[in-house]
């Protein structure tokens, strides 16, 4: 390039007619790709390669990736940019602001992009698509995606006189398990049978617990909810009961960030959290644990989770070309199968399930497989117009239930209606 700007500069007898269009047809193309870095473990290394790599098969294109915190902190930075003419071109964002972003008018489908074809939008598998498509378009690319497992200490379950190699399969082993893993000193409880986070994400973790319960809570469309569903209830019940009738969970709220530090710490014998930090918990667990499927209630289930790569429509003819080939590049088999090993995100493609370097992994460590083989129980993320306000009004249900201020069925009534206040504009 430094060769063509010479020329053009100093070659005063050229015609700039000629030596302009070939400086602008060398110029590099550069993507600005927002990242939420607030996910756990040295993610943004790993995202640092990838963009490096990237731009060794590219050299026509730079990525410059942006660090912007917690995923309601990126959504807010992402919004907050388009409106100022700022917008990112590229995003990872949870899968569930989808709605969001189409009723702000700050994305494009995947549909019109260059170069994006149904095979390869129909190559992810169908439960993490369930979060990136509606109205018959793709509006996201599965990329970190994620489901919620069971994680257990091995040597706590020998303790208590349980099979380390078989984890609970429904509520009521579940509950068993639980008590028989609780140790108390006196009044003091040293360890606790389970633990699941109700700050952060209370919605996604008491969604696995619906879905058990055979109910959804939501339709496909994102302008209607059912919390106030009796399914829902015995849902909402089982929780609270974990807490106040079997005395096995902490009660109050039990933080998201700190739970696989308690687990860790021995504090917590089997907890549910993401997939998302196997990865941290190999690493950092001094003893032997398992991963396993959530107990199944009236069936198994898990609601799918996680980011999804946007394109957002301010973005110039070539950086959207350029953001095809960046999605193409960072979903590859290869690449999403290292994705998965180096983070504990599940891989998104059946292909990349196939690489030699996966099937490796998952023969020399089994967990890796257990969220991928939960998909075909696993369900959309709760997922509305207006996410962010209906999803919080089902939040401080579930808090509101779990610490004691309401009763079940006039908390999740409350919910339902204010839910039902803000979607009705929307059908």
């Amino acid at each position: 390039m430094q060769m063509t700007r010479r020329m053009a500069l100093g070659g005063l007898a050229a015609s700039t007619l000629i030596a302009a269009p070939a400086v602008r047809a060398q110029a590099p193309v550069e993507l600005t790709f927002n990242y939420p870095v607030a996910v756990g473990g040295p993610i943004t290394k790993v995202i640092d390669g990838y963009c490096a790599d990237f731009e060794k098969e590219n050299p026509g294109i730079k990525i410059k990736p942006v660090y912007t915190g917690s995923y309601q902190d990126s959504i807010t930075k992402a919004l907050t940019a388009a409106k100022g003419g700022d917008a990112p071109d590229v995003a990872v964002l949870l899968s569930t602001d989808m709605f969001t972003l189409i009723d702000e008018g700050v994305v494009v489908s995947w549909d019109e992009l260059p170069g994006v074809d149904k095979a390869w939008t129909d190559s992810f598998y169908p439960g993490f698509m369930e979060n990136s498509r509606t109205g018959g378009k793709t509006w996201g690319i599965p990329f970190q995606r994620s489901t919620i497992v069971m994680y257990y200490n091995k040597d706590a379950f020998k303790a208590a006189g349980l099979d380390p190699e078989t984890p609970p399969k429904n509520w009521a082993q579940q509950i068993e398990y639980a008590q028989k893993l609780t140790v108390r000193q006196g009044d003091n409880v040293t360890q606790w049978g389970i633990q699941i986070p109700s700050s952060g994400f209370p919605y996604w973790l008491f969604q696995a617990l619906t879905t058990q319960a055979d109910v959804r809570l939501m339709n496909a469309e994102g302008n209607r909810t059912f919390y106030d569903d009796p399914k829902v209830a015995e849902a909402l019940n089982y929780w609270r009961d974990l807490v106040t009738k079997y005395k096995v969970h902490p009660p109050g709220i039990v933080e998201w960030g700190t739970t696989p530090r308690d687990f860790f710490e021995k504090k917590v014998a089997m907890m549910w959290t993401t997939t998302g930090n196997l990865t941290n918990v190999r690493a950092n667990a001094k003893f032997p644990f398992g991963v396993a499927m959530l107990p199944a209630g009236k069936k198994p289930g898990s609601p799918t989770g996680g980011g999804n790569l946007y394109v957002f429509k301010a973005a110039s003819a070539t950086k959207r070309e350029a953001a095809v080939k960046f999605a193409k590049f960072l979903t590859a088999p290869e690449r999403a199968a290292q994705w998965g090993i180096d983070t504990g995100y599940v891989a998104v493609s059946p292909a990349a399930w196939e690489t030699k370097k996966m099937k490796d992994y998952v023969a020399g460590f089994p967990p890796a497989a257990v969220a991928r083989d939960q998909l075909p129980s696993a369900v959309a993320e709760l997922s509305t117009h207006e996410n962010q306000r209906v999803t919080q009004a089902l939040n401080n249900a579930l808090q509101a239930v779990l610490t004691g201020q309401k009763e079940t069925q006039p908390a999740l009534a409350a919910a339902q209606a204010e839910a039902e206040r803000i979607l009705r504009s929307y059908r």
